[in-house]
């Protein structure tokens, strides 16, 4: 068919912390309590771990459409059958034995469904599964001969590696250990002052008396404004949606640790007064749902994946990528890295030893452009990334693709040669082949302009598509097709390998 003419360099498409006190400062027993409990518990595993068979838990998080669940699908296949795992030393040395799920360790915590995710990308007529909405577990051991001149004397080990996967959003909402209910609200309200997406909410605050007796449907209805608010603007592209719970609030929905909203003035205000249990249900959220989070599993992670959609991000303009930066900041802010000593492990709880930043979906671009793509993810994580490594973490970042949805092609149009990628259409399920727009080679000339609170692009026009997975056909031994999987399955597991 006849292609529209191609533009080089624009798009072109076809077709915290822990607390133990309570809110009046008395100190809560039972948190005290709850708290050295776990700390014998955290003792108990890694002296376990350590002495029998090791046990490394990956988190993997990322902000919406990142990823996470076709990551974790894809990972976890590519490891039982590592026919497309090169780069993963254990695997091209055939020192990893044997590969075999496990019942999951915690049995108050979700399976990963595994099964049906892969059943989803590899049918007849393959769909993404749906996105995750919720913490879940699994667990995956392999058994490795070991390495070296002893590996002889001594027999194959197992190794357990339990993947937690857990929704970026939710991660976000550590950073609000450090505020309280009058510094939340003027931060935000500061934020949406501008936005159109906020317009209804800003509409029902100015109309909203803080000081005035508490009454249950004023406080819903601010609560619904403010949560259509934040569904909009993660609809948009903007990346600072907190609270996490009120985009995915499970069986909190309705409850009234989620029925509060930023408010003008100084908290506490008068007694029974509307601001008053505006900041009594933002503690609670801390305590009841952000806190719990942080102790039962972030504090838990050793190894630690985030998936973020940059291309996204530069589709969506300059904007969207300062708030993915400063998004980005406040997740990494969250992180406790450090190297995981014996005695550290024993005493003092898990650090963070190990931080993969992978930017998803590679395959939307020819292989000449990662390079671009990848320097691109590590200037938006810089900052993050110098602190982490200062505290002794191991930082990567990688340009990847989970499952490979499209093949590379080099056209001639007019007298020049086009790198696109062709691929099924999501919305239409057309074939079509595509040009992006061609990345700058310093990242600088997109992070500038979008520090600078640019409105757009000023020389460039970067496009997305958003593919179907194409159809497979395996062949025994091989997981689904990827992009550089391997690569991120070797930083994070290759040295316990």
């Amino acid at each position: 068919m006849a292609l529209p003419p191609l533009v080089p360099g624009r798009a072109n498409a076809y077709v915290a912390r822990n607390e133990t006190c309570r809110g009046d400062g008395t100190l809560g027993l039972t948190t005290l309590a709850d708290t050295v409990l776990r700390q014998i518990e955290t003792v108990q595993d890694t002296v376990n771990e350590t002495l029998f068979e090791p046990v490394i838990r990956v988190g993997v998080t990322g902000l919406a459409r990142s990823g996470k669940t076709v990551f974790i699908t894809s990972l976890i296949a590519n490891l039982l059958d590592r026919g497309r795992m090169p780069h993963l030393v254990a695997a091209a040395e055939g020192r990893i034995e044997a590969a075999f799920l496990q019942p999951q360790p915690d049995d108050t915590l979700p399976r990963f469904d595994f099964e049906t995710h892969l059943s989803q990308l590899t049918a007849r007529q393959p769909v993404w599964p749906d996105s995750t909405r919720a913490v879940s577990e699994l667990r995956l051991s392999l058994r490795v001969r070991r390495a070296g001149l002893l590996a002889g004397l001594q027999g194959p080990r197992t190794l357990h590696i339990d993947i937690v996967d857990y929704p970026g959003e939710w991660l976000l909402d550590l950073a609000l250990l450090e505020k309280d209910y009058t510094t939340w609200s003027a931060e935000v309200l500061a934020r949406l002052a501008d936005r159109p997406e906020a317009e209804a909410f800003r509409a029902q605050v100015v109309e909203t008396d803080p000081a005035a007796a508490l009454e249950e449907p004023t406080a819903k209805a601010l609560a619904e404004a403010f949560t259509g608010y934040l569904q909009a603007a993660r609809v948009s592209g903007y990346y600072d949606c907190t609270p996490g719970r009120f985009l995915l609030p499970g069986d909190l929905a309705g409850s009234p640790v989620l029925t509060f909203a930023p408010l003008p003035g100084a908290a506490p205000g008068p007694r029974k007064s509307l601001i008053r249990e505006m900041a009594r249900r933002f503690e609670a959220y801390k305590r009841e749902v952000v806190r719990p989070f942080f102790r039962d599993h972030f504090a838990r992670i050793d190894r630690q994946v985030v998936l973020v959609d940059a291309l996204g991000a530069i589709h969506k303009g300059p904007r969207a990528v300062e708030d993915m930066r400063g998004a980005m900041a406040d997740i990494l802010g969250a992180f406790r890295p450090g190297q995981n000593a014996f005695l550290t492990q024993l005493f003092q709880g898990k650090r963070v030893e190990k931080i993969l930043f992978a930017a998803t979906k590679a395959d939307h671009l020819h292989h000449r452009q990662h390079p671009r793509v990848t320097a691109i993810m590590e200037a938006l994580v810089r900052g993050a990334v110098d602190r982490a490594r200062f505290a002794g973490a191991e930082t990567v970042a990688l340009a990847i693709a989970s499952l490979r949805a499209t093949t590379e092609d080099t056209m001639s149009h007019e007298g020049q040669q086009i790198d696109v990628v062709r691929g099924t259409l999501l919305d239409s399920g057309k074939q079509a082949a595509f040009y992006p727009g061609a990345l700058p080679e310093d990242p600088a000339k997109l992070l500038a302009p979008a520090k600078a609170g640019a409105e757009s692009w000023l020389d460039q026009d970067y496009r997305v598509m958003n593919f179907a997975p194409s159809p497979l056909t395996l062949r025994p031994g091989d997981g689904p097709p990827h992009i550089r999987l391997d690569k991120a399955a070797q930083f994070l597991l290759g040295d316990r390998l």
